[in-house]
């Protein structure tokens, strides 16, 4: 019977070691296509014009260049100085949008507060229905933010959505944990910020990555709200750049030939993408676990 047990013994390891070559292999796989289309992306912007009109996307060109990027930093001035207001407004708004999502949803997880369903509907309510882009406009001007940075972080500062998965995951939290907190003599601001933030860091960072990601995309604040170059964000910008290099292909002056319209695309994608692919494998292990406890209970 030993004799039986150690063969069967090594019949299963030798199962599990080939299962888990099996299982690292696939996900190499999965991992290398992932891969690709951004590497397609980093080449083809450093693809020439000429080339890749007359043969498309590739991962190896028949000819090299740099003149979209030369042609997107033409003006670096005006780059430096959107990426440094684009930054700036992605920390102070994320910051803010966080700070106001976690109390909120805290609030609302809350169940000694009475209210708490009447106002959850409330926020459900706005996310079906919307006011507009009137009112929006009508609120920052009169409040004095047209203009402003403010106008760059007012409008994207809270999300019900968000929220909602904020108060989902708190709601998993069991309810005796802030009564004994209670019990002890802490206030609800203690155990707002000591007690649950710790425990709620999966869905804090979730949150985070939502914002971020939302704040330095965002080129319709830019567009809406605010005249002033200085202030324009660098999505705004490389969408203005684009847009000209278009317009300079479909003339006929020949005083611009073959603009490089195509590695504009890929350079943009390349120079926004940047700090997203920076930021989100320090906030991947609360990212996943955020979306899913967040979403289910509740």
């Amino acid at each position: 019977m030993a004799h039986y047990s150690k063969g069967g013994e090594k019949m299963n390891s030798k199962k599990f070691k080939v299962s888990r070559v099996f299982i690292y292999t696939a996900v190499i796989l999965i991992a290398v296509f992932c891969l690709l289309p951004m590497i397609l992306v980093l080449v083809t912007s450093f693809t020439s014009e000429a080339a890749i009109l007359k043969n498309g996307y590739s991962f190896f060109p028949e000819s090299w260049s740099l003149e979209a990027y030369k042609t997107l930093f033409a003006k670096s001035d005006t780059i430096i100085t959107s990426y440094i207001v684009t930054t700036l407004v992605t920390i102070v708004g994320t910051f803010i949008s966080v700070v106001i999502t976690y109390t909120a949803g805290f609030v609302l997880a809350n169940q000694q507060f009475k209210y708490r369903n009447g106002f959850a509907l409330f926020f459900f309510i706005t996310t079906i229905f919307s006011a507009g882009l009137v009112p929006q406009y009508l609120i920052i001007k009169n409040m004095g933010m047209y203009d402003t940075l403010w106008a760059l972080i007012i409008p994207g500062c809270f999300s019900p959505f968000n929220m909602f998965l904020v108060r989902n995951f708190i709601n998993g939290i069991p309810f005796s944990l802030m009564e004994s907190a209670r019990v002890d003599g802490a206030g609800l601001l203690t155990i707002c910020g000591k007690i649950y933030m710790p425990i709620s860091k999966p869905v804090i960072a979730t949150i985070t990555l939502f914002y971020g990601i939302g704040y330095w995309n965002n080129y319709f604040n830019s567009l809406m709200f605010v005249d002033k170059s200085s202030l324009h964000t660098l999505q705004m910008i490389l969408f203005r750049l684009q847009s000209d290099v278009q317009m300079m292909k479909q003339l006929t002056t020949g005083i611009v030939r073959n603009p490089p319209a195509e590695g504009i695309k890929m350079a943009t994608a390349v120079i926004t993408i940047g700090p997203i692919i920076l930021l989100y494998p320090f906030l991947q292990k609360y990212f996943i676990k955020g979306i899913i406890v967040g979403a289910v209970k509740g």
